[in-house]
């Protein structure tokens, strides 16, 4: 198994065929996964993180968090857990500034983290639940901003003027994950942690 630095075409191409998001993060890079056969399956992207605060409750600044925003694989990898690992390891050679790296697991998806549970990772509880995060505008579910750059308001209002029957998309949350890079900062990352959650045995 190999890993390389992942091409912006890369990285597009594996967001928009092999993730159920079908968008490319913004401000983003990561690695371009390889198998023993010398098979492309995907990429694995970092970035800096939704909010400019999310190492604030470990006391740490801007650039010394970075947030996995996506394992975008075709499933021609041997072990999805195996191919993180050793992003991670490059991830701390690439950014040595870098203390703490931290993911999400969607809910609404079924996803559990059991990838980050297979690979350590401190398990910190659920977040953002019960949360408009979108619409459902004829029949699928479009997030606030894209109403922003169709020229509408991003409320129930401006989904409405897509679509009269528009309803707001109600978030069940996202279940965060914390990997300490540098292990100073496993003691503060350990305070937030709780049992890991395997109501989904088996899914992601």
């Amino acid at each position: 198994m190999r890993l390389e630095k992942a091409s912006s075409k890369a990285i597009k191409y594996a967001c928009m065929n092999f993730h159920y998001a079908k968008a490319v993060p913004v401000n983003c890079f990561g690695y371009s996964v390889f198998n023993d056969a010398g098979e492309w399956c995907g990429v694995i992207l970092y970035g800096t993180g939704a909010t400019p605060n999310i190492g604030r409750p470990y006391g740490l600044g801007q650039g010394e968090v970075i947030e996995l925003v996506r394992v975008a694989l075709n499933g021609k990898q041997s072990q999805t857990s195996k191919c993180l690992s050793i992003s991670l390891r490059l991830l701390k050679k690439s950014i040595p500034l870098c203390k703490l790296v931290v993911s999400y697991a969607d809910i609404d998806q079924n996803h559990d983290g059991i990838i980050y549970q297979a690979t350590n990772w401190i398990y910190a509880g659920d977040c953002n639940q019960n949360t408009r995060t979108g619409f459902i505008i004829n029949g699928k579910k479009v997030h606030n901003k894209s109403l922003h750059g169709k020229g509408k308001k991003q409320n129930l209002q401006g989904a409405k003027e897509l679509d009269i029957n528009a309803t707001e998309f109600i978030s069940k949350g996202k279940r965060k994950y914390l990997y300490p890079i540098d292990k100073s900062i496993t003691a503060i990352c350990k305070k937030f942690q709780v049992p890991y959650k395997k109501s989904n045995a088996g899914i992601a």
